[in-house]
């Protein structure tokens, strides 16, 4: 891991593309199942599944693992291209591990692996466990760059995608959206054919659009301008009820409104979880805080930022006995965490990121209500988050910042010139970051990346124009860190 540069990021490994040879992929394997062996989770025979999203280093990358679980005497179950999800419900459902091959919205410079344990996610404990795995590479098996000698041979398809369409067609019904007209933004993301799929199993009538050769980076949580504006002008002949898309590996979801509008993940999770009329309700510190000015649900709490995180919180209330419990994060995965009851019928636990299922509650929550999504959404306390990133900007330098404001905060702030904004500060969380929250009630978030040299900056206000400006001016203040520092500087963060 130190020699690659490829380490843990929020969610599994990942590293530029260049840096995750096949040795790397294949060490990293190992560990895994060196991992899951100590806790009774994999030996000889065991079948561990694989599935991979649209990036064309991503069959490359598969091979590596397969030839890992091959050589640890797995069986490798290949699932082909599908979404994170799909791969965790069929895993999940046999009691086997599972990984993903995915970089999720980031650049197709990059990729990454995650890892699933036999029913859940992979949480932090597990990620530490996996470091300190002593592992013997066969060498032998690597020419001089670290690439495999010899080619891998994959196993047939078992397509995990028609129990996954079954999964919401049987929970909701086959004319949950029957009447509504739905566009599909395909682009690159490796659901974007089952998506389709699924509305149409649940009545809808489907059309998909910009269907993608190249792999795009939609990030649901830091949404492009290309793809607002290619919202607006889809909306534009008002045919469309909604919009519905998804990031690379389709666990999170991006679900726009009649007239364009991109709800924000956050808001989403607010959405599904009113619906399922969840009990408790995990969701990351960077969140709307229109959450808990709701008050629709008995218990809820706030983590550090990472499906890991949620999972985890999420869990101690169902042990807790507070059920249905669901967490979301503001990228708008929602995870199910008990089964949940609608009209008679069960839905089953899958306590990973899924991008269907917020989706679909909010557009069934719609018709029901006999009410558009906007409506939905205006009904909800006034809060509005929006977010962004300082690209390449190093996690290094994000967090010397970062805790030089940490170290004195007030004084801090106001050479920044966020008082001059936002007026005095009231309140400092560093429960992930730092969260800063004025008195006024403005917020402002700022934290580095865990999947690639970013800074991300959140924020959150009482109205969107209000949203939208502090959120640029936000990014005009910390532009300036992305200037070089003084090696001096670095030296002494360092001790």
């Amino acid at each position: 891991m130190e020699q690659s540069g490829v380490n843990f990021g929020t969610s599994g490994a990942r590293g530029l593309v260049s840096k995750m040879t096949d040795m790397v992929c294949f060490a990293y394997t190992m560990g895994y199942l060196q991992h899951l062996s100590t806790l009774g989770e994999f030996s000889p025979q065991t079948m561990v599944a694989v599935a991979g999203d649209l990036r064309s280093s991503t069959p490359r990358i598969m091979g590596a693992c397969i030839a890992a679980i091959e050589y640890m005497g797995g069986r490798p179950l290949f699932c082909g291209f599908a979404p994170s999800p799909a791969l965790c419900h069929y895993a999940f459902a046999l009691k086997i591990p599972s990984l993903m091959v995915t970089g999720s919205h980031i650049p197709a410079d990059r990729n990454g692996i995650k890892f699933n344990r036999a029913q859940g996610e992979f949480l932090k404990n597990d990620e530490a466990a996996m470091r300190a795995q002593d592992i013997e590479l066969p060498k032998e098996m690597f020419d001089t760059e670290g690439m495999l000698i010899k080619s891998v041979a994959f196993p047939p398809i078992t397509d995990v995608l028609p129990d996954f369409v079954a999964r919401y067609r049987d929970f909701f019904g086959p004319d949950a959206l029957r009447g509504f007209y739905l566009g599909i933004y395909q682009h690159s993301a490796v659901g974007r054919d089952v998506l389709v799929d699924i509305v149409e199993s649940l009545g809808a009538e489907a059309i998909p659009l910009a269907r993608s050769k190249s792999f795009v980076a939609v990030d649901t949580e830091a949404v492009r301008p290309e793809d607002i504006a290619l919202a607006r002008k889809w909306a534009e002949p008002r045919k469309f009820d909604a919009i519905l898309t998804t990031d690379g590996d389709s666990d999170r979801p991006l679900l726009a409104d009649k007239d364009g509008h991109w709800l924000r993940g956050d808001v989403l999770g607010i959405l599904a979880s009113r619906f399922l009329k969840a009990a408790s309700v995990t969701t990351p510190v960077s969140s709307n805080t229109a959450l808990e000015k709701a008050g629709f649900a008995q218990h809820m709490q706030r983590t550090r930022i990472g499906s890991p995180f949620v999972i985890s919180e999420m869990m101690k209330a169902i042990e807790a006995g507070v059920t249905p419990a669901v967490g979301y994060e503001a990228n708008g995965g929602f995870l199910l965490g008990s089964d949940v009851t609608y009209e008679e019928r069960t839905l089953s636990a899958l306590p990973t990121r899924d991008s269907v299922l917020p989706m679909i509650c909010a557009l069934v929550a719609a018709k029901l209500e006999k009410k558009g999504l906007s409506s939905l959404v205006n009904d909800l306390p006034r809060r509005f988050t929006q977010s962004d990133r300082l690209t390449e900007m190093p996690t290094e330098k994000s967090l010397y910042h970062i805790n030089l404001l940490r170290k004195n905060p007030n004084e801090n702030v106001e050479n920044l010139g966020f008082s001059e904004i936002c007026g005095p500060l009231s309140h400092v969380d560093e429960t992930d970051g730092l969260r800063m929250t004025f008195q006024n009630d403005d917020i402002v978030h700022l934290r580095p990346s865990g999947n690639a040299p970013e800074l991300r900056i959140y924020v959150e206000t009482d109205s969107p124009d209000r949203t939208e400006t502090l959120l640029q001016q936000g990014l005009n203040i910390l532009a300036k860190w992305k200037e070089p520092l003084p090696e001096n500087q670095l030296q002494n963060f360092h001790k």
